[in-house]
């Protein structure tokens, strides 16, 4: 049998070294879905329940692998489900390729069953590269660019190809005019940074007394350098969300995450700094960073684009963050005075200990940030670890302490609702011999968590290690959302809006075959992770969580509390368990802390 565009397309994923791709059927790509059949299923075609699940996967499966992730959708409404997931690609800046579906060349311009301009439609989220596949001679070029363009701008592109080009037979582009070959492969430039903006950026570091990191997903590959330029400055690091498990948080200087849902140590050495290093980080929030005229301030970043947007940072280098910090160590003093480092340390400190305080208050029936609290300390040393976005996300900001190679994401810019299972299932296609676990509010399980445990049922045993462990915040409202509403707008809860119909989580993944507890009392939390960490099968934690228990940052400003005052006064429904669990809550700040010895 002649080889078709299909078959030569798989083949060349195979050639680039992907392993997987991730998917839902259709007949916009009957043809790539015949040549699977005859591939004997090289890459592994691993089937979503949803496109935009299929998306999130792939978008998963890049972060936690640090290769490109591919999914796969047909045309027309296949390609319009993809979209929400590649958009969550391009705000954290991830290298995935979409591969499309496309009506029949033939149809085109013909108002024909699911035609949709797909040029137009991906414009936008795929604008670095996205090409319509016409003619086999257009294909290894279109795919190779689509491959290497993702990698070089960690960015979503889109391979488009019309449904009968796709059962073509395959024709290599010749030696020719209006040919354009293409080739396999790219070796990437070190970025090497301007030695005399180093010097410069050297001379601001060392005339600095009070000198604060900020570390971003981009300082991952330069964990090393960075401890160590922190270890001469006497600095102290804070993180930005997707700069989770860049540093280890067991290293006493790290202050976590900054931001709305960051720490006090954090907000606290933001606010007293006098000198600011941003590594691998387009953190946004100004207002959490020092004032404009408070510190001087120095940028490393690997992409030029997004150097120097957030802070009047004096010296912006673009290079690799590992090769920009080695070589600008040597030119760092070591300083000798270390109270800067002292205070730093001694708040820390006192945070976790409040963090503990306060996931060991009394809720009904349980407080959220036990559930993350009690993981903390057995957290596997080769965990990875997703959170959905909701008031999940909170509590894996400020409550979960990672060490060892623990791997952490969420969806940070575009904070869409839903990627946390799928993240997980991605994972664990990265990974399939590391334990994975998931954090999601029930509404975003509700919104397509529960489908995408089928997902897992279907896939689960192809895994060395099969843990994948999701913990389902059960509290039956969209509880991040109720919380915006009180603080920010000062509005009470809507319950026609806010109010989650209730669903027994446990029971529809025991009917999958799934290991599952329900977690009504504080005291079966530790025994309920200890078992799902053992498990020999995925489990699923329904945990009964309160939602009145605030997730309002430790540094609230006087604004978000008067409105939260009002929005209770104003008659929420919920306004005496807010009063009792905010008060519980807030006091373990101000309660005594234990002092190390």
């Amino acid at each position: 049998m002649s080889e078709t565009v299909a078959d030569f397309l798989l083949a060349r994923l195979r050639a680039w070294g992907v392993q997987v791709v991730f998917g839902y059927a259709g007949d916009g790509i009957n043809g790539l879905l015949a040549a699977w059949g005859r591939s004997d299923d090289d890459p592994l075609f691993v089937q979503a329940r949803h496109e935009e699940m299929a998306a999130f996967e792939a978008v998963g499966y890049a972060k936690y692998s640090g290769r490109v992730g591919v999914c796969t959708a047909t045309s027309g409404p296949g390609a319009v489900h993809l979209l929400n997931g590649l958009y969550d690609a391009k705000l954290d800046h991830v290298p995935v390729v979409a591969i499309v579906g496309q009506t029949a060349r033939s149809a085109m311009g013909g108002s024909y069953q699911q035609e949709i301009d797909l040029q137009t439609l991906y414009k936008d989220v795929a604008g670095q590269f996205v090409a319509t596949v016409t003619v086999p001679e257009q294909l290894p070029n279109v795919l190779d660019r689509a491959i290497r363009t993702a990698m070089a701008e960690r960015t979503p592109t889109a391979v488009i190809i019309h449904s009968d080009v796709q059962e073509l037979d395959y024709t290599a582009p010749t030696h020719a005019f209006k040919m354009v070959p293409s080739s396999l492969g790219v070796s990437w430039p070190t970025l090497a940074p301007d030695d005399e903006a180093v010097r410069r950026a050297a001379a601001i570091l060392n005339a600095g007394d009070k000198v604060a990191i900020l570390a971003g997903q981009g300082a991952r590959s330069a964990r090393s350098e960075v401890v160590e330029v922190a270890e001469l400055l006497g600095a102290g690091i804070a993180k930005a969300l997707l700069g989770k498990d860049a540093i280890p948080d067991d290293l006493p200087y790290v202050t976590g995450s900054i931001g709305l849902l960051g720490t006090r140590p954090s907000y606290e050495m933001m606010r007293d700094c006098d000198t600011l290093l941003i590594v691998g980080s387009s953190f946004p929030y100004t207002q959490f960073l020092p004032d404009f005229d408070q510190a001087r301030a120095v940028q490393i970043d690997i992409d030029g684009s997004l150097i120097g947007m957030r802070y009047p940072t004096e010296v912006n280098i673009v290079g690799d963050a590992a090769t920009t910090l080695r070589a600008l160590l040597p030119h760092l003093d070591s300083k000798p005075d270390r109270s800067w480092r002292t205070t730093i340390e001694a708040n820390v400190e006192r945070w976790w200990q409040t963090m503990e305080m306060e996931a060991l208050v009394d809720a009904d029936p349980v407080n959220p940030m036990r559930l993350f609290h009690e993981l903390s300390s057995r957290l596997p040393h080769d965990a990875v670890v997703s959170a959905d976005s909701g008031s999940s996300a909170n509590w894996y900001a400020r409550q979960l302490r990672f060490h060892g190679d623990i791997r952490g994401s969420l969806s940070g810019t575009l904070a869409t609702m839903g990627p946390g299972v799928p993240y997980g299932i991605g994972a664990k296609f990265a990974h399939p011999d590391r334990p994975a676990i998931v954090f999601a509010g029930d509404g975003a399980m509700q919104m397509n968590g529960l489908a995408e445990l089928i997902t897992v049922k279907h896939y689960w045993q192809q895994w060395t290690d099969p843990r994948l462990v999701i913990a389902i915040l059960h509290n039956n409202d969209l509880n991040q959302v109720t919380w915006e509403m009180r603080a920010m707008g000062g509005a009470p809860k809507f319950d026609p809006s806010q109010t989650l119909p209730d669903v027994d989580y446990a029971a529809f993944a025991t009917s999958l075959g799934l290991a599952a507890h329900t977690l009504t009392n504080p005291e079966q939390i530790g025994d309920a992770w200890d078992q799902a960490l053992a498990a020999d099968r995925p489990t699923i934690l329904d945990v009964h969580t309160d939602p009145n228990v605030p997730p309002v940052p430790p540094h609230a400003t006087f604004e978000q509390m008067k409105d939260s005052a009002k929005a209770l006064l104003a008659g929420d429904a919920d306004r005496w368990g807010v009063v009792k669990e905010g008060i519980k809550t807030k006091a373990q700040e101000f309660l005594p802390h234990s002092t190390s010895s």
